[in-house]
């Protein structure tokens, strides 16, 4: 039903140059569908067209959707960055949430009845519950310019910005999706754990390897990039039908060991440190 649901769709890939973005960029062109590619590097895989893109930019976001003419099916936000590349927090904000909503918004009117959004938060975006009154004040701006401004006012609450940006993501995707149902497109996100990505160096360089690889429990390893991409192209397809405002967990089971109490989380973590500096 998947391999059916894809052939001839046309879909939109930001994050396309490399890491889930790219595996996903790959894995939709081999179900024959038309892949537009968006990125802030270049990138020139096989079976998809390209444009350039910079979620930071408002014009740039502006001018990616000018270039899709017509209707798509499906729209990936995998575009992201983590806060450990030489970026500020407010750039994190923007690249993570305020310039992917932007996107989005400017692409909704082009998606077709029966069409869907799926987008890539985080793991590191469990604690949106604790922060769910700032983050519904953050979604409730509107525009680009708005949602800058209310982070510049609570740099003490984003901090480094990765981890609230993913927040971000997870509470606009259940909250918008009720919204956008109503003109028959589905939005649901994945919040991977650890993943093999060249941004991975970057999270460990920010946090260390002990941490990252606590997170890889009780699985034992972390991710491959198609094993995040996969469930993506699940999400957005007719056999995700009735799946709707929905953040999935896409974790080796760390989540539900965690939430159910089968594993502290936080005990795991400084295990983990220390076995680093042994």
């Amino acid at each position: 039903m998947i391999e059916d649901w894809y052939r001839g769709r046309r879909v939109v890939v930001t994050g396309c140059h490399s890491g889930i973005g790219g595996a996903l960029a790959d894995m939709l062109v081999a179900l024959d569908a038309e892949v537009i590619g968006l990125d802030f590097q270049p990138t020139n895989r096989v079976g998809m067209t390209f444009h350039a893109l910079d979620l930071r930019d408002p014009g740039s976001i502006a001018d990616a959707a000018a270039v899709i003419d017509g209707s798509i099916d499906a729209l990936f936000n995998c575009a992201g960055v983590s806060q450990s590349v030489g970026l500020s927090p407010l750039d994190v904000m923007r690249v993570n949430f305020i310039g992917t909503r932007a996107l989005t918004e400017a692409l909704l009117p082009l998606i077709a009845r029966g069409g869907a959004v799926a987008s890539i938060a985080s793991s590191a975006g469990w604690g949106w519950r604790a922060n769910l009154s700032a983050l519904r004040d953050l979604i409730a701006t509107q525009g680009y310019q708005d949602a800058e401004g209310w982070v510049a006012e609570h740099l003490d609450l984003v901090a480094k910005g990765y981890n609230f940006s993913k927040e971000s993501v997870v509470v606009w995707t259940m909250a918008t999706a009720a919204r956008t149902i109503e003109q028959g497109v589905r939005m649901n996100c994945i919040c991977p754990g650890p993943v093999e990505t060249p941004m991975l160096d970057a999270i460990i360089a920010d946090i260390g390897s002990g941490k990252v690889d606590a997170y890889a429990w009780p699985i034992g390893r972390r991710s491959r990039p198609d094993e995040q991409a996969a469930p993506l192209v699940f999400l957005n397809s007719g056999a995700a039908s009735y799946l709707n405002g929905h953040a999935l967990d896409v974790d080796g089971g760390l989540h539900g060991a965690a939430e159910t109490g089968f594993v502290d989380l936080a005990e795991m973590v400084v295990l983990a440190q220390r076995k680093e500096q042994v």
